[in-house]
């Protein structure tokens, strides 16, 4: 049984405390928050007890602790975990500075302990079936990939002034995605960023809209569409062409009911927002953490992976703001 501390007892900190609580070889042992309510709320409710993130890094007793704190604080807590000797599962983005990160990468590399870095829509059932596709070779040489990512509706800009900007807080997931899919990093990053959804984001230095083409060494292209805003629901899609075919997973609807009539056919809208749609990534996710731990088995998603999705963040930064494209070093 892996005994584990949680660290941030907010949205994201809620949906993974029901899957540690929930799982049949993890027991949330200890949480902390900034905001202690939060934290003994949350502790209370798994019976677990509330406690200061130090005082959780120093218990010899916690095997492995989940970072869900704010993004300016992964770097030092996951230096603390592993210097503890303490598995970590850290939400990603691993640093607002990619230096930072860089840093925590080589310094987390000499303690040899685990890290896993979450980004869960790579455990998403339909986005881990195409890996397995490509994988097996069923369409042959990826040569095109489509990612399309947009939300609902943009965040609050409270939100967006400490979020580090679209491309680390929102089309990470996206950098990270196509990294999974293409199977290596790309040689250039050529990004355009606008804000026409809420004018306010733009006068904080932030866009809502944005669209990346990363273009590989062997001639492949990658192109992500990012927007705050589909009035419609979530959208998350992915298509990729190969040399001997096409793979694409469409959107998960609120229901699979469709009325066909002779005004037309219509269905339901996707999946609201994240943590309707994916839920089902978040629990695998950590089962897969679980197993990594206590089995040995491999950590799907490395810090190394988190840097270089960072690495792609901090490169699309630089080009929407230039309106060159940049070369990935």
């Amino acid at each position: 049984m892996l005994k584990i501390g949680l660290l941030g007892a907010g949205r994201i900190g809620r949906v993974h405390a029901i899957n540690i609580a929930g799982h049949a070889r993890s027991q949330l042992v200890a949480v902390s928050d900034v905001n202690e309510d939060a934290a003994h709320s949350l502790a209370d409710a798994y019976g677990a007890k509330a406690n200061s993130s130090d005082a959780i890094l120093a218990d010899a007793s916690i095997d492995a602790v989940l970072i869900a704190t704010s993004t300016d604080t992964h770097s030092d807590l996951i230096e603390k975990a592993t210097a503890a000797g303490k598995a970590v599962l850290c939400e990603k983005p691993v640093d607002l500075s990619l230096e930072r990160a860089q840093q925590c990468l080589d310094a987390v590399d000499k303690t040899g302990v685990p890290v896993m870095i979450g980004f869960n829509r790579r455990f998403d059932p339909n986005f881990s079936a195409i890996r397995a596709s490509i994988a097996a070779g069923e369409i042959g040489k990826p040569e095109l990939l489509s990612i399309t990512s947009f939300d609902p509706a943009p965040p609050p800009v409270a939100y967006v002034k400490v979020s580090g900007g679209l491309f680390r807080d929102m089309m990470i997931h996206d950098f990270d995605m196509a990294n999974f899919l293409m199977g290596n990093m790309p040689k250039t990053v050529h990004a355009a960023g606008t804000s026409i959804v809420d004018p306010e984001i733009g006068k904080v230095g932030d866009v809502d809209t944005a669209v990346v083409t990363l273009t590989y060494a062997d001639g492949r292209i990658a192109v992500i569409k990012n927007s705050r805003r589909a009035v419609y629901g979530y959208d998350q899609r992915v298509e990729i062409l190969g040399s001997e075919g096409l793979l694409s997973a469409g959107n998960v609807l609120e229901n699979t009911v469709s009325k066909a009539t002779k005004q037309g056919v219509t269905s339901a809208k996707p999946e609201f927002f994240f943590l309707e749609r994916y839920m089902r990534a978040y629990a695998a996710e950590w089962d897969a953490f679980v197993a990594a731990i206590l089995d040995g088995a491999a950590i799907p998603v490395s810090l190394k992976d988190g840097v270089d999705a960072l690495s792609l963040a901090e490169a699309a930064t630089r080009s929407a703001k230039s309106g060159q494209p940049v070369s990935l070093a």
